[in-house]
């Protein structure tokens, strides 16, 4: 019975009122989502810099937060927190600098994603180990 409702909702579609109203609720994440396309095709085909100097950054971001996750994890917080309490006109106005920033130095962008990556790597492996029993010691051959 709820087959036949999911294929009659996927015939009718997503009305534009829905799209407007999630994008009104989720605004920075749909200009987060749309700088990470828009870096990536950027990087991709060589616009303003390569796919290597992309991959170099992303992996810099990914070894300085791992060499120092509190500290990363504070900066990027306070970046987030500022970034989401503003008021929507802000909230636009700053989508559109990532995008243009994604753009033309999709580095830069790639190098705040690496920065994410290393802090979320680093507390989810101090989390499994926290979590995870520890096993008893196992012989050695």
């Amino acid at each position: 019975m709820s087959n036949k409702k999911n294929d009659d909702k996927m015939k009718s579609g997503i009305s534009p009122q829905q799209i407007e109203s999630f994008i009104h609720k989720n605004t920075p994440e749909v200009f987060s989502t749309l700088a990470i396309f828009v870096s990536t095709i950027s990087s991709i085909f060589d616009f303003f810099s390569g796919p290597a100097l992309s991959v170099l950054f992303a992996g810099i971001g990914a070894i300085f937060a791992l060499l120092a996750p509190e500290k990363i994890d504070k900066k990027l917080k306070n970046f987030y927190h500022f970034s989401i309490n503003q008021e929507k006109k802000t909230e636009i106005v700053l989508g559109v600098v990532k995008i243009v920033v994604a753009i033309f130095l999709p580095f830069i962008f790639f190098f705040f994603l690496g920065l994410l990556a290393g802090v979320s790597y680093h507390f989810y492996i101090r989390h499994a180990q926290i979590t995870i029993p520890e096993e008893t010691p196992r012989k050695k051959r």
